[in-house]
C-alpha cells in the first residue's frame, strides 16, 4: 500500500523533527535514519529531548548533552538532552533569586507552577533552540535530527510578541504557562531565529510517526495541523510497524493485520495529503547498528530472533478479574485509571465498571477523555440496572473556564489578548478545567462505586493544593471554591476510599513514561494501587513467527513493571476482538 521509508532516496534538508505519540517508535526511526545519513558519508548529529528516550540503550553507549561519536558508525555523533533534568536548571534560574526574599510557601508555589509539561517543553526547546540557531551547528554537520519536536503551542506562545514584554511580570491572570515563561530572560533573538529555521522547507522536514492505529494516526493529524498553521509545511509521515502479511491459522496474527488495515482505512483527510511512507512490523529488538541498519535497507525484514534471545522467566500475574476482586472486597468508592493516550485505558475502566457491577455494586462510570467513546462501547447493549454511565466534555469545559479567565483579566490590549488566549491552550488548563467538573461527580461515591477514565495528574494536584492556587486557578470570577472540590483532593490521597490504576503496554516507552506518571502523582503523596500490563502477546499465546518473536521482547517489561515499578501488578492478554457492549466486558473480566 505504502512505499519503504529509506531516508537515503527521501531526505532532503539539513534539519529533520521526528514527532509522534509515545511508543509510536520516533527513536527508532530517527536512529536508523541517523545511521542510513551517516552510512552515506554524510556529517549527522542526533539529538534526543523525548524525556522517555532510549538512544543509549540503541547506541550501547553513554550519551549527555555534548555530542559524543558513535564508535562502531563513522560520521555519526549523538547526545540525549535531558529535559527534566534541563526543566530542573530552568527552574532553578528562575525561582532561586527569590529563596531567601520570599516566605517559603510562596517559593514552594512558584516551584509548583515550574513543574508541569509546559515546563519541560519549553526547558528543552531551550536547550535545541541553541543547536537551531547556532551557524557554526548548522556549517559542521550535513544533518542534524531531533527525536521529539516542539508542540505547535510552544512554538505559537514563543511567536508573540506579548511573551517577551513586562506584561509577564506585571499579569495577574494567573494563566497556566505564566510561570514556565518567566524565565525566558533575554532569548528573543535565539528563540525567533530558531522557530524560522523550523518553517524553512530548504531547512526543515517534520517527520511525522505514526502506528497503523486510530488513534496515532489522528494524533498524527492533529499535530500536522498544529505545526502547519505556523508555518511547518514540509511533513512527511511515516507509518511504523505495519505487517505485512499474517498467518491465517493463527487467530491472533489474523485479527492484529485487519485491525491494522482497518485503521489505516479511517486516515484522516488532511493527512492523505502528506507524503506517506512505511516500515514493516519486524520480529528483531530495534536496538544496535546491525538491526537499525536492517530496518532502512532494501531487505528489512530480516531473520526472526528465537525463543532463546530471552529466556527470563515471567512468573504468572494476576488477571484482571482479581484486580476487580480486590477493589470489591475492599469496597473503594473512587476508582481512577491514568495512563498515556492508546493504552487501553477507557476499556479497562469500562471493563472495571463492568465487574463491579457483576458483583452486586452500584456503580457510575464517567470519563474526562474526549476519545473514550463509552457511548460507542455500550452501543445497542442491554446495560444492568446498576451501572450508570456519563462523560464529561472537555470542550465544553474548557471553553466555559476560558471565558472565565478572559472576563476576569480585566482591560487587555490586543497583544496581551493574543498572549492569554495562546497560553490558555496549555496542556494545563484542559485539567484545571475538567477538575471542576468531576469534583462534583465524585461526590456521588457516598451511594455508588465512582470509576473514572483519565485522573488528573500530580503536577494539577500539587498546584491546586493551597488556597492561593485554588482562588487563582479554580475561582477567579466568583472567589468561591466549591465544597466538593475542597474534599477531593484528601479523598484522593485515602487509599481506604480511592484506588488508582496505571494502565501501560509491556514496551519501553510505555513503561517509562507510566513511571514518570507514578513519580508526579507520589510527589502528590498519592500511591497507585494496581498497574495493568495491557495488550500482551506474551499473554496471547499466538503462533505467528514474526508476533511470537516480538512477544519474547516484551518479558523484559513485564518483569520491570512487576518487580521494579507496581506493588500490585496484572496482565492483560491482546484480545483478537475489541471488547465493545456490556456482555462482551463482562465475559473479559471473567477470563
Amino acid at each position: 500500500m505504502y512505499s519503504l521509508y529509506k531516508p537515503k532516496n527521501q531526505v532532503e534538508t539539513p534539519y529533520l523533527f521526528f514527532t509522534g505519540k509515545g511508543g509510536v517508535g520516533k527513536t527508532s526511526v530517527a536512529c536508523a535514519t541517523a545511521v542510513a545519513l551517516a552510512d552515506q558519508g554524510k556529517k549527522v548529529l542526533l539529538v534526543s529531548t523525548d524525556p522517555a528516550s532510549n538512544l543509549q540503550d540503541v547506541f550501547g553507549i553513554e550519551l549527555n548533552r555534548e555530542p559524543v561519536e558513535i564508535p562502531s558508525v563513522k560520521n555519526l555523533y549523538a547526545s540525549n538532552i535531558d529535559p527534566e533534568e534541563a526543566a530542573r536548571a530552568y527552574r532553578e534560574k528562575t525561582v532561586g533569586p527569590y529563596r531567601d526574599k520570599l516566605p517559603e510557601s510562596v517559593v514552594s508555589q512558584m516551584e509548583e507552577q515550574l513543574s508541569g509539561a509546559c515546563t519541560v517543553e519549553i526547558a528543552a526547546f531551550d536547550e535545541f533552540s541553541h543547536l537551531l540557531s547556532d551557524d557554526q551547528i548548522f556549517n559542521e554537520y550535513d544533518h542534524v535530527l531531533f527525536d521529539t519536536a516542539p508542540t505547535g503551542h510552544t512554538l505559537r506562545l514563543l511567536s508573540l510578541p506579548t511573551a517577551w514584554t513586562g506584561y509577564l511580570d506585571e499579569s495577574t491572570h494567573g494563566a497556566s504557562c505564566l510561570g514556565p515563561l518567566s524565565g525566558l530572560g533575554d532569548k528573543k533573538d535565539m528563540y525567533q531565529k530558531a522557530v524560522r529555521s523550523l518553517s524553512n522547507p530548504e531547512k526543515t522536514t517534520l517527520i511525522l510517526v505514526g502506528r497503523p492505529e486510530e488513534s496515532t494516526l489522528i494524533e498524527a493529524n492533529r499535530a500536522s495541523l498544529e505545526l502547519r498553521d505556523i508555518g511547518i509545511q514540509n511533513q512527511m509521515l511515516v507509518i511504523n510497524g505495519l505487517l505485512q502479511s499474517h498467518d491465517p491459522e493463527d487467530e491472533i496474527s489474523t485479527a492484529f493485520f485487519e485491525g491494522q488495515q482497518h485503521a489505516l482505512n479511517q486516515i484522516p483527510e488532511e493527512l492523505k495529503q502528506i507524503k506517506t511512507l512505511s516500515l514493516p512490523y519486524v520480529s528483531y529488538s530495534l536496538t544496535g547498528i546491525k538491526n537499525l541498519r536492517q530496518l532502512v535497507s532494501d531487505n528489512p525484514f530480516g531473520e526472526v530472533e528465537d525463543e532463546k534471545s530471552n529466556n527470563a522467566n515471567v512468573a504468572p500475574l494476576p488477571k484482571l478479574k482479581d484486580v476487580i476482586d480486590d477493589f470489591s472486597s475492599k469496597n473503594t468508592r473512587v476508582i481512577f485509571t491514568m495512563g498515556k493516550g492508546g493504552v487501553g485505558k477507557t476499556s479497562v475502566a469500562a471493563a472495571i465498571a463492568v465487574g463491579l457491577t457483576e458483583k452486586g455494586h452500584k456503580v457510575h462510570l464517567t470519563t474526562t477523555d474526549p476519545a473514550a467513546h463509552l457511548d460507542y462501547m455500550f452501543k445497542n447493549n442491554v446495560i444492568n440496572g446498576d451501572l450508570s454511565i456519563s462523560s464529561i466534555n472537555p470542550e465544553l469545559e474548557v471553553e466555559k473556564y476560558k471565558s472565565e479567565v478572559i472576563s476576569s483579566a480585566g482591560n487587555l490590549n490586543e497583544e496581551e489578548l493574543a498572549y492569554l488566549q495562546e497560553d490558555l491552550e496549555s496542556p494545563c488548563t484542559e485539567e484545571i478545567a475538567v477538575f471542576r467538573a468531576f469534583a462534583d461527580v465524585i461526590e456521588r461515591s457516598e451511594k455508588e462505586i465512582v470509576v473514572i477514565d483519565t485522573a488528573p495528574t500530580g503536577h494539577t494536584l500539587l498546584l491546586l493544593d493551597s488556597t492561593e492556587a485554588y482562588h487563582k486557578e479554580m475561582s477567579r470570577s466568583t472567589g468561591e471554591i466549591p465544597e466538593s472540590v475542597r474534599k477531593l483532593l484528601p479523598r484522593l490521597r485515602n487509599p481506604e476510599e480511592t484506588g488508582l490504576v496505571i494502565v501501560t503496554l509491556p514496551e519501553a516507552t510505555p513503561v517509562i513514561e507510566a513511571t514518570r506518571l507514578q513519580d508526579d502523582l507520589k510527589r502528590a503523596d498519592i500511591t497507585p494501587t494496581w498497574w495493568i500490563v495491557n495488550r500482551s502477546l506474551y499473554a496471547s499465546g499466538t503462533t505467528d513467527t514474526v508476533l511470537k518473536a516480538r512477544a519474547v521482547s516484551e518479558k523484559q517489561w513485564i518483569i520491570k513493571v512487576k518487580e521494579e515499578l507496581a506493588d500490585n501488578a496484572a496482565l492483560i492478554p491482546w484480545m483478537k476482538k475489541v471488547k465493545i457492549g456490556y456482555d462482551n466486558l463482562k465475559e473479559l473480566v471473567r477470563s
